[in-house]
């Protein structure tokens, strides 16, 4: 039985909510009361996963179709959501791939720039889009989705690291800027999850970030969801710029 995390008058954005950590973070808002505005560039798999967890909590699911890695789109898609439901409170920036697992030598230029602009510049978009709204109504959480390896840095993992640590710094620039606002910026720091993502990694990466988890085994995504909830929520009125490990025990700091 989950823990009661209220989020009741509250309008969220989930990127990458069509799957994955994102999609445990769409079922854990709609319970804890909130509507959501799932935001994916896969329309389909977004309409599919809304009528499945329709029903969930008493919060509307709106699906806004956006690419992320497009500032035009971001924009059309904040002002469809406020559209939909008079303002956003809190913004998820969830959306994000692995990238290819090779040395930092043999790392493909372009797949360089593609991990980087999903990872990174997403989440910047977002922020940028969605922020100044926040502002004037004295209100909002934005909760960023990073990874272990954007503190630690994994081998034969160069862009997907470098894109993480951005999130990082993202945050806490964004955090005290923010501070004299009613607004919190934090991000959440995984040991890997076992979703689709893994299907972009070889068996041998996978192995890898196993054996470095204390507790010898992945996160579950209705873990991370459970943290990105706490972080949403109006009890998170005093941490800002925060980094909120969910490592297994990995990285204790």
């Amino acid at each position: 039985m989950s823990n009661n995390i209220d989020l009741k008058g509250r309008f969220a954005v989930v990127t990458g909510g069509a799957q994955g950590i994102g999609r445990a973070i769409v079922e854990r808002f709609l319970a804890s009361g909130a509507a959501v505005a799932i935001w994916d560039r896969d329309e389909a798999l977004a309409k599919k996963t809304a009528g499945e967890v329709k029903g969930q909590g008493a919060g509307k699911v709106e699906v806004v179709p956006v690419d992320v890695t497009d500032f035009a789109s971001v924009e059309r898609a904040r002002d469809a959501t406020v559209k939909a439901f008079g303002r956003i409170d809190i913004l998820v920036n969830n959306a994000g791939i692995a990238g290819k697992n090779t040395t930092t030598w043999d790392y493909p230029l372009d797949e360089w720039k593609r991990v980087l602009t999903v990872n990174l510049d997403s989440q910047f978009y977002c922020c940028k889009a969605v922020t100044p709204g926040m502002i004037a109504q004295d209100y909002g959480r934005i909760v960023n989705i990073a990874s272990i390896a954007g503190k630690e840095g994994n081998p034969n993992a160069v862009a997907y690291s470098a894109s993480k640590a951005g999130v990082i710094s993202l945050t806490k620039s964004l955090a005290k800027e923010t501070a004299g606002k009613n607004i919190s910026v934090n991000c959440i720091t995984p040991a890997a999850a076992r979703t689709a993502i893994f299907d972009q990694m070889t068996q041998q990466h996978i192995d890898f970030m196993l054996s470095k988890i204390p507790r010898a085994r992945f996160v579950n995504v209705e873990e991370v969801a459970a943290l990105a909830a706490f972080c949403a929520s109006e009890d998170c009125s005093f941490t800002t710029g925060a980094v909120f490990d969910i490592s297994g025990g990995r990285a204790t700091y």
